[in-house]
């Protein structure tokens, strides 16, 4: 298996990509005072915590743990609060409501079905999420137009109709080896899954290692249609905005 953190061909016009998307998140915070990056932990998510933390401070950034994260990913929180001497927020799903899903659906529940996976995300992911955006005009995300199809159609700034807010996309012209490039470079912490084949790491029995050649989320929620796979932060249309995910 390919391991993702391989050295990358050699990209000369990643110094012009890091000052363009510093220059989107200051702007953002010019435009939109109120700025929230929720952090994945992923690849993406340490090249944007660096130039967020290193350059626009003024963005909030949160975390929602879901309770079923990979532990190398609780690892990671901890590495990169180290790292920039800044704690990160700490977002959890509410815990009767984990309660009545499990009682409902056992405690693998997402296993039997799309709307009981959905259910799940919603409760862990989605509702968290919401709550922490309460108040902020603006968020952050990591899409990359190569992630898949329907996000090579997103744009670098957009009106997100279902949350309320602007949408910032600062990373969406970085390629993959270019996410690595900059993490290399930087030496910023990440986590140890993606030198085993996980491009994309979200709740652990929801994940798993890609074969090369594959689409980097087609460990995500393997077991669906691909047109299924997401968890409802990056719907596949969102109304009211300009651009369909």
């Amino acid at each position: 298996m390919q391991i993702v953190t391989a050295t990358p061909a050699v990209t000369p016009d990643l110094d012009g990509k890091v000052a363009d998307s510093i220059q989107l998140l200051q702007d953002a915070v010019r435009q939109f005072g109120r700025v929230v990056y929720a952090t994945s932990l992923g690849s993406e998510a340490a090249v944007l915590t660096d130039l967020i933390f290193t350059h626009a401070p003024q963005i909030d950034v949160f975390t929602v743990d879901t309770g079923r994260l990979p532990e190398s990913t609780l690892e990671l929180l901890a590495r990169i609060e180290r790292r920039y001497q800044r704690r990160i927020r700490v977002v959890f799903p509410e815990a009767q409501r984990v309660q009545n899903y499990v009682a409902d659906h056992g405690i693998n529940g997402f296993y039997q079905g799309l709307a009981q996976r959905q259910a799940c995300c919603h409760i862990r992911k989605v509702e968290p999420f919401q709550r922490a955006i309460v108040g902020y005009n603006a968020w952050v995300t990591g899409v990359r137009h190569e992630q898949s199809a329907e996000r090579a159609e997103v744009k670098a700034l957009e009106w997100d109709g279902r949350y309320r807010l602007q949408k910032v996309n600062p990373l969406l012209d970085w390629s993959h080896a270019e996410i690595w490039n900059y993490i290399r470079q930087e030496k910023l912490p990440y986590n140890p899954l993606h030198d085993a084949g996980y491009p994309s790491i979200g709740c652990a029995p929801c994940t798993r290692a890609v074969q090369p050649g594959q689409d980097s989320r087609a460990g995500r929620w393997w077991w669906e249609d691909p047109e299924s796979r997401e968890c409802g932060l990056q719907p596949r249309q969102l109304p009211g905005s300009i651009s369909d995910l």
